[in-house]
C-alpha cells in the first residue's frame, strides 16, 4: 500500500461536539508522527484513517481507498494499535490470541505465522502462557502482534506507550520504528518517539497547526504549550 494519505476539508463531530474542524492534510512520508495536546483531536484523526470514525464532512482517502466506503478492504490493509492492549486481547494465550486473526487460514500455515509474530515481539517464551499475567508491556507486544500477522500494508498505532514503564515504551518504540516494513502513523505525547519519525504533525483544538520536520514541529508544540 501507498503510504500517500490525504483529507481534504475534512470534519468531525460526535455528541453534538466537534472534535475536528476542516482539516486538510496529506501524508507521504514513511513514519509520521501526529503530537498535540489531550484532547486535541490527534486520536480521532488516527481512527478515520481506518474507518473507526467516519467524516462528517470532507472526504479521506488512504492509499487510494475511502475508509468510510471500502471498510472490508482498509480493516484487511490497515492494522490499528491501541493504547489499551487488553481491547485487543480475546483469548487465553497469546498464541490462541494470535490464532484468532488468522481464521480461515489454513492450520499448518497459521501455527507457522503464530510463532514468527511471537518471535518477532519477543514473545516466543510465553507462547501459551495466560495472557492476563503479561507485563503491560508484553501485552502492548501482544497486541502489536496482533496486528502485525495480518501482514497489513499501513500501520496506525494510537499512543502504544502511554500506559508503560521507559524500558518497554522503548520497546514498543523500536518494534515500531526499527523493524516495522510498512508505512507507519504514530500518535504519541512521546516526542523523543516523534523526534525518530520523518514528518510530524501538531494538531491542536480539531486543527493542523504545523506539519513537516520533526524538530520543527516539536518546537512549534513547545512554544504553543509555554
Amino acid at each position: 500500500m501507498s503510504p500517500d494519505i490525504e483529507l481534504r476539508a475534512v470534519s468531525l463531530r460526535v455528541d453534538e461536539r466537534t472534535i475536528l474542524d476542516d482539516v486538510s492534510l496529506r501524508l507521504t512520508a514513511r513514519r509520521t508522527a501526529v503530537i498535540g495536546a489531550n484532547g486535541s483531536g490527534k486520536s480521532s484523526l488516527a481512527r478515520l484513517l481506518n474507518g473507526l470514525h467516519v467524516a462528517t464532512a470532507g472526504t479521506v482517502s488512504v492509499g487510494g481507498l475511502d475508509p468510510a466506503r471500502d471498510v472490508r478492504e482498509i480493516r484487511r490493509r490497515v492494522g490499528f494499535v491501541f493504547a489499551d492492549p487488553e481491547a485487543q486481547i480475546l483469548m487465553p494465550t497469546p498464541a490462541e490470541d494470535l490464532a484468532l486473526s488468522l481464521r480461515g487460514v489454513p492450520a499448518d500455515e497459521r501455527a507457522v505465522r503464530v510463532d514468527e509474530a511471537l518471535a518477532l515481539c519477543g514473545l516466543g517464551a510465553f507462547r501459551d502462557a495466560p495472557a492476563s499475567e503479561l507485563s503491560g508491556g508484553q501485552k502492548q507486544l501482544l497486541a502489536l502482534a496482533s496486528v502485525l500477522i495480518g501482514r497489513p500494508r499501513l500501520v496506525v498505532a494510537d499512543e502504544p506507550t502511554t500506559r508503560l514503564d521507559l524500558r518497554n515504551s522503548r520497546r514498543i518504540g523500536d518494534a515500531l520504528l526499527d523493524e516495522l516494513d510498512v508505512p507507519l502513523v504514530l500518535v504519541t505525547h512521546d516526542l523523543d518517539l516523534a523526534r525518530r519519525c520523518d514528518d510530524a504533525v501538531l494538531v491542536e483544538e480539531g486543527r493542523v497547526l504545523a506539519q513537516g520536520a520533526p524538530d520543527d514541529v516539536i518546537a512549534a508544540y513547545l512554544q504553543a504549550c509555554a
